[in-house]
């Protein structure tokens, strides 16, 4: 199955866009993923013709092409609750202004609506991203939080997107979560509630990436074939679990690569992700979009991981469905 295999610049922001292409460019990738901070992508400048043309003119250079555009760290303030350090740490002075929360939130869905419009500039037709959430804070339910409380969480999750989704829709863009902690939906169910919330608006889906799966003990695989029509990007990225009794899977507040934590990311190829089964359903769905390498490993250098995930990904692309069923032979008509 022919997919571009690109790679996520978000772990990479802190390089110049274009040595972030000319390293992609070398070790072979389709092209990228490009994340709207760093210098990589400014949604705030998709007027602008020039600055557009710029950066197509970087990834031609190097032989790359922009399949998907990435706002998670803008994407996070529109629902969250509380907006504290944590956010005015990932937000640039624009979004996070005076650290007013409400001023902050409304401003992150403004620049939501701006990469809709940069991503239709660029050709894009899918933005990955984090939508936040004001009832992560209640994943414990203690004290206990009622189902209003937590319905509530939901409408404003709706409330907050339906705006930012009218634009998408009219610049013909689709937005893709990333299922995964302290989102509104993180998980199987929780994925379910979140379509729900917005009639199924065909301009939302996901961005699927096992990663977050395993160490929450839920089967990629059948995430895949139910939420068929909804995968519409796909991370390549791993994780590991270290359950030995004492680590738990909420992390212990422990650094990554800590081996007393429950679970940690890995470099693609390292982990414990059942890629060969997820591939299949891949195929099974007519999956045709981005795998997108998204290197995340305490313990190795992006500059090996890499290009070796890279490799690793091309096997996994190169898993056809045959042109005929196999037992079709043993017919004699």
């Amino acid at each position: 199955m022919t997919r571009p295999i690109t790679l996520f610049t978000g772990q990479w922001a802190d390089l110049p866009f274009e040595e972030v292409c000319r390293l992609a460019g070398e070790w072979g990738y389709d092209g990228l993923e490009i994340a709207c901070w760093g210098d990589h992508l400014d949604p705030n400048r998709w007027d602008d013709a020039d600055y557009v043309q710029g950066k197509r003119d970087v990834l031609e250079h190097n032989g790359l092409k922009v399949f998907t555009i990435a706002n998670h760290l803008k994407g996070q303030a529109v629902c969250d609750d509380p907006i504290d350090q944590r956010h005015r740490d990932i937000l640039p002075d624009s979004v996070w202004g005076d650290g007013d929360p409400e001023g902050v939130r409304r401003r992150a869905a403004e620049e939501m609506k701006n990469t809709a419009r940069l991503a239709a500039r660029l050709g894009v037709q899918t933005v990955t991203g984090f939508t936040g959430s004001s009832i992560w804070k209640y994943v414990a339910m203690f004290p206990p939080a009622s189902d209003e409380m937590v319905a509530a969480g939901y409408r404003d999750f709706a409330d907050r997107w339906n705006p930012i989704l009218d634009v998408f829709e009219q610049e013909g863009v689709r937005f893709a979560l990333e299922p995964h902690p302290s989102e509104i939906a993180y998980d199987y169910w929780t994925a379910k509630a979140t379509l729900e919330a917005i009639g199924h608006r065909e301009s939302f889906g996901f961005n699927f990436d096992p990663s977050h799966f395993m160490w929450q003990q839920l089967d990629p695989v059948a995430f895949v074939l139910d939420y068929a029509e909804h995968v519409f990007h796909v991370h390549v990225k791993e994780s590991v679990t270290n359950l030995d009794g004492r680590n738990g899977v909420l992390g212990s507040h422990l650094p990554w690569a800590n081996p007393r934590r429950g679970w940690t990311f890995v470099s693609t190829g390292h982990g414990e992700v059942p890629w060969e089964p997820i591939f299949r359903a891949l195929n099974a769905i007519g999956y045709h979009g981005p795998t997108s390498v998204e290197w995340e490993d305490a313990g190795m250098d992006r500059l090996q991981g890499a290009p070796e995930a890279l490799a690793f990904v091309r096997e996994l692309n190169a898993i056809t469905p045959p042109a005929a069923a196999f037992d079709a032979a043993f017919s004699t008509k």
